[in-house]
């Protein structure tokens, strides 16, 4: 297991404010109050664990399949329904949302191989990512991607937590399956818009993890 790029400045942060609260609690409280300096230590060190759990990297042997839709992101699937898409297909659309908690890994991944044809950036509200209208009103980041005629919309969502959506993916970008999509920190949701009549694959309520597991198959 590794660190993620984009958790080197926050637990660089995080360190030295560890480092720096402590030193304070040790001068000034230690003496006269030792058990509430331990509290004060144990406190911030789990915190400061939390952290760097947060933006760890898992090692992991993913799974590749032209005519498979993978998971990308570690979570639970909180939605499978058909919706119509006011952003970009202007139609019907299969949706299947992955809820990530605190705890999970938040690095999303590519589900598929194939072109970037759109990628926008959204300002919008901190609506709790389990809230149906976090998907049109919170703050978000849309890519499509399009492999032969098939064109899969992947949504990064801010939650209540969350205020940093990273993407890295640029229109005009052709990418690999389980190539890295983005990053959001703390506490999210991603979304997938496929094809309707596509056969998915996972149920209400799983628990995925990204790049591993298959969400959806695409019809050939």
């Amino acid at each position: 297991m590794t660190i993620h790029k984009e958790g080197y400045k926050s637990i660089a942060i995080a360190t030295l404010i560890f480092v720096i609260l402590n030193l304070l609690s040790f001068f000034f409280i230690s003496a006269s109050a030792p058990l509430i300096s331990w509290i004060i230590f144990v406190g911030l060190l789990g915190l400061l664990l939390f952290i760097i759990s947060f933006f760890r990297l898992p090692n992991r042997t993913h799974t590749f399949g032209e005519d498979k839709v993978i998971c990308p992101a570690d979570g639970k699937v909180v939605v499978i329904e058909e919706v119509f898409d006011e952003e970009y297909f202007h139609d019907k659309r299969l949706q299947v949302s992955i809820f990530m908690s605190p705890a999970n890994v938040h690095v999303n991944r590519n589900p598929i191989s194939g072109e970037v044809i759109y990628s926008k950036y959204h300002k919008g509200k901190y609506l709790v990512a389990w809230h149906p209208k976090s998907s049109t009103e919170n703050e978000r980041h849309s890519v499509v991607l399009k492999t032969g005629n098939t064109e899969i919309l992947v949504k990064q969502i801010a939650g209540a937590l969350a205020k940093r959506i990273v993407n890295y993916l640029k229109a005009g970008m052709k990418v690999k399956q389980n190539e890295e999509l983005g990053f959001i920190k703390f506490g999210s949701r991603v979304d997938l818009l496929l094809p309707v009549g596509t056969e998915v694959n996972v149920q209400l309520g799983q628990a995925v993890k990204g790049g591993v597991d298959v969400l959806a198959t695409l019809k050939k």
